[in-house]
């Protein structure tokens, strides 16, 4: 029987949701390492709704848990339900939706509060010595959680390649220890058992952030 992964949506679309490439990579990696993913997503309303075209934001009202459905081909369940009990790894990939939906982190960087639901499942599976599976902006949620953690969200010097990299000073004054990485790499904090990697904080060719995620999904099933 192949190891139970619960992988957690923010919603479907970058700017106000899970990136999409991101959570396809994780489940098709996943299912390559004969892992069985369990998705979740919680039913609470999204913090906006942006039009991918514009990137601008909307009047239109979204649900998390019923956007995240899309992605998932309909097979998903709330949140709420999770049971880490029954499962043996978590993995969230990025997106603004972890930092809109699942936190504050877009409004209020390194003063965010983490919605208690994505943080009693961090705890739980952190307690329970599960691995954890981070990419891209997903990260600062194991910044703000497990204080002293080592993470990469790849570079901390911003230049055209690392357009973010100020995330990774953000996460720095938060107490964790930042490593960094290329988007092809992972990092692993084997004693908390984080298995971090860049995805699209980098700007490179998408095979490379398919390849990066494939390697933490490897270390996250060779972990659990």
């Amino acid at each position: 029987m192949g190891k139970r992964v619960a992988v957690v949506l923010a919603g479907c679309g970058v700017y106000d949701g899970s990136e999409i490439h991101e959570a396809s990579a994780v489940l098709v990696h996943l299912s390559r390492e004969g892992a069985q993913a369990e998705v979740y997503a919680p039913n609470v309303e999204q913090m906006h709704v942006v039009d991918h075209v514009k990137g601008q934001p909307t009047q239109e009202k979204r649900n998390v848990l019923v956007e995240s459905a899309r992605i998932a081909r309909g097979n998903i369940k709330d949140l709420a339900t999770l049971d880490v009990k029954e499962l043996d790894a978590l993995i969230i990939p990025g997106g603004f939706g972890v930092a809109k939906n699942l936190s504050t982190w877009a409004t209020q960087g390194k003063n965010c509060v983490i919605s208690k639901e994505v943080e009693d499942v961090l705890k739980a599976f952190h307690a329970a010595k599960k691995p954890i599976g981070l990419c891209c902006i997903s990260p600062v949620l194991a910044a703000k959680i497990f204080p002293g953690c080592e993470l990469t969200v790849g570079h901390d010097t911003e230049c055209e390649k690392w357009p973010y990299a100020k995330t990774a000073e953000t996460m720095k004054e938060l107490g964790c220890k930042h490593i960094n990485k290329h988007v092809t790499e992972t990092h692993v904090d084997a004693k908390n058992k984080l298995v971090t990697t860049s995805a699209f904080m980098c700007n490179a060719p998408i095979h490379q952030i398919h390849d990066g995620i494939g390697k933490m999904v490897k270390e996250v099933v060779s972990l659990a």
